[in-house]
C-alpha cells in the first residue's frame, strides 16, 4: 500500500473508502416540532455539487466534498487542508421520506424530515351520549 493513501473506516457495515483527504463528521443540531424534525449540519467550503444527501434503508447520509481553495498551484505554507464530510442518521418509521427537503445556505446544511400523518399528534374528539 502506498505511504500516501490512507484508508478511512466509516460507519459500520459501510464500506472502507481509499483516500488522502480526511473524512469528518459535520457537527449538527437537531430539532424537533409537531410537523418535522429538522437536521442542520455545519459543512462549510461545501457546494451544491458535492453534496449528497440521500436517504436509503431506513438511513439519512449526509455526505459533502470540498474542494481545495485553489487547486492550481502547490502552496508554500498551508493550514487548511480540504476535507471530506459523512454522516448518517437511522432515521424512525414515521417520517415521510417522499417529502424529505434540503437546503444549503453558507455552509449550512437544512435538511427537513416530514412526520407522515399517522404519528402526528392529533386532539381525539370524546363522544357523549
Amino acid at each position: 500500500m502506498s505511504e500516501e493513501k490512507n484508508i478511512v473506516k466509516s460507519e459500520p457495515g459501510a464500506p472502507e473508502r481509499l483516500s488522502k483527504r480526511a473524512v469528518v463528521m459535520p457537527s449538527v443540531d437537531i430539532f424537533e416540532n409537531k410537523d418535522e424534525v429538522l437536521v442542520v449540519a455545519d459543512v462549510p467550503g461545501a457546494d451544491p455539487a458535492g453534496l449528497n444527501v440521500h436517504f436509503d434503508k431506513d438511513q439519512l447520509f449526509i455526505e459533502a466534498v470540498v474542494k481545495p481553495v485553489i487547486e492550481e498551484q502547490k502552496p508554500l505554507f498551508r493550514e487548511f487542508s480540504a476535507i471530506d464530510y459523512r454522516r448518517v442518521f437511522e432515521l424512525s418509521p414515521g417520517i415521510d421520506v417522499t417529502a424529505i427537503k434540503a437546503e444549503l445556505k453558507n455552509g449550512v446544511l437544512a435538511v427537513h424530515l416530514p412526520k407522515s400523518a399517522a404519528i402526528k399528534p392529533r386532539k381525539i374528539q370524546i363522544a357523549t351520549e
